[in-house]
């Protein structure tokens, strides 16, 4: 079997690599000749661990290719992935078809012989029957089906993901188009994985609800926090007695500075449109949008007030600039409105992150870029930790006290200790739990 996966960002890559690695012959396709160049080098544009191994060893096997020819590709194919961006679009908040339907009308044009089109791109609902209609449109004697396949991949563990998936959606009302799809995901069933069928609108909105609901749940213990900061209560105390019955669950509960990344500002922002537009407006993800955007003019408040009530000529280090950890992924991160919020203030920022340091350059002007942790924290008068880095979990305390000018650590992920923080004669804020102050 052949398949195409048209887009090579982080789920066409990943997806293309995990497929060739079931045995399947994969083709991925992408415009941007410097991005399939780098490709053919065994060279991965993203930061995804475990991946340049996946993609080198597929490769010399013969099972992965890359090429800037969709056509020729798509005309071998059994199946044809589509993998493109669908960022939110400017102005209303609606998820931006537009590459989608442009790789649509070049998949159509190529066709040759029976191919099941299945989206892989988050799209909102009804996507599915207006790629099958453009497809008609295009090639009226083209034999298809168009098929769903959301992915629920999470950024740095998308490959252990991806083989040992919670679930596969698949959203289709023809027989071969499942024949198709079911070989593909044959070796999941030797894992016993649930594979759920659906029609395509309802595979469509699985993937919104899904990642949805995860928002709103972080939502919710990030208001969680902010209560038990008024109150004197501690935060994880309470997730943990939450997170602990069945119904609930642990996962999603780590109060921050907000949700970000690729999927949930769009994915939230699209859901919450395409439910307005269906006259069926879902208002606890409207509040969930809007809760989560003042988020992180609450945590720069948070380091102005450690700082002393200004942070005029004075000097944050920042850890952690990726919207999580182990990506280089700096899509709608915490640290893009954080930063510049700081620096609005008067504030000189220093910085360093392990992955992120080359997309944060693009993104960030003004901020002196450090080589290490340690050397971010030079006459700081505060430290800042944003991104939850296993690097910063573990830091020399002794020897952040003797590089700051003012031992004051203001935690947005928790990592540390409060007590032992006090103990170690560091002023100490974090999330949902009283702030400390140095011991003696």
């Amino acid at each position: 079997m052949q398949i195409v996966m048209v887009g090579t960002g982080y789920v066409g890559l990943v997806s293309g690599a995990c497929f060739s690695e079931f045995g399947v012959d994969v083709v991925c396709v992408d415009k941007d000749e410097a991005k399939i160049a780098r490709l053919l080098d065994a060279c991965s544009p993203i930061y995804e661990p475990g991946l340049d191994d996946l993609v080198d060893r597929n490769m010399k096997a013969g099972r992965l290719r890359f090429t800037t020819d969709l056509a020729a590709a798509v005309a071998d194919a059994d199946a044809v992935f589509i993998a493109v961006g669908t960022p939110s679009r400017r102005g209303d908040g609606h998820a931006d078809l537009s590459y989608v339907y442009a790789a649509t009308e070049e998949i159509a044009a190529a066709l040759n012989g029976y191919t099941a089109i299945v989206t892989k791109s988050t799209v909102p609902v009804g996507t599915g029957r207006e790629v099958e209609r453009i497809i008609r449109q295009v090639r009226p004697d083209a034999e298809f089906d168009v098929a769903s396949n959301p992915e629920f991949l999470r950024e740095g563990s998308a490959i252990e993901d991806f083989m040992r998936p919670d679930r596969v959606v698949i959203g289709t009302d023809a027989e071969r188009a499942v024949a198709v799809l079911r070989e593909l995901y044959r070796p999941l069933y030797l894992l016993e994985t649930p594979i759920i069928f659906t029609s395509l609108e309802t595979a469509e909105l699985i993937k919104y609800a899904a990642n949805t609901f995860l928002a709103t749940k972080i939502t919710f213990i990030n208001e969680i926090a902010d209560l038990c900061e008024h109150v004197g209560a501690n935060v994880q105390d309470v997730a943990r007695g939450i997170g602990l019955d069945g119904r609930i669950g642990r996962k999603f509960l780590h109060a921050g500075p907000g949700y970000g990344g690729s999927c949930f500002p769009k994915d939230t922002l699209a859901l919450v449109r395409t439910a307005r537009d269906s006259g069926a407006p879902i208002r606890i993800v409207e509040t969930v949008v809007e809760v989560n955007d003042a988020r992180k003019a609450q945590m720069v408040e948070k380091v102005v007030a450690a700082a002393g009530g200004s942070v005029d000529g004075k000097t944050v280090a920042v850890l952690g600039l990726t919207f999580k950890p182990n990506t280089d992924d700096m899509r709608d991160s915490p640290s893009l409105e954080i930063v510049p919020a700081l620096q609005a203030r008067g504030a000189t920022v220093r910085a360093f992150d392990p992955q992120g340091m080359k997309e944060a350059r693009r993104m960030l002007d003004n901020v002196v870029w450090c080589d290490g942790p340690y050397e971010t924290m030079e006459d700081a008068d505060a430290l800042l930790i944003i991104t939850e880095w296993n690097a910063f979990r573990a830091l020399d305390l002794d020897r952040v006290k003797k590089l700051m000018k003012r031992p004051v650590m203001v935690d947005l992920r928790n990592i540390y200790n409060p007590a032992e923080m006090a103990n170690a004669g560091f002023d100490y804020v974090s999330i949902g739990r009283p702030p400390v102050r140095k011991a003696g």
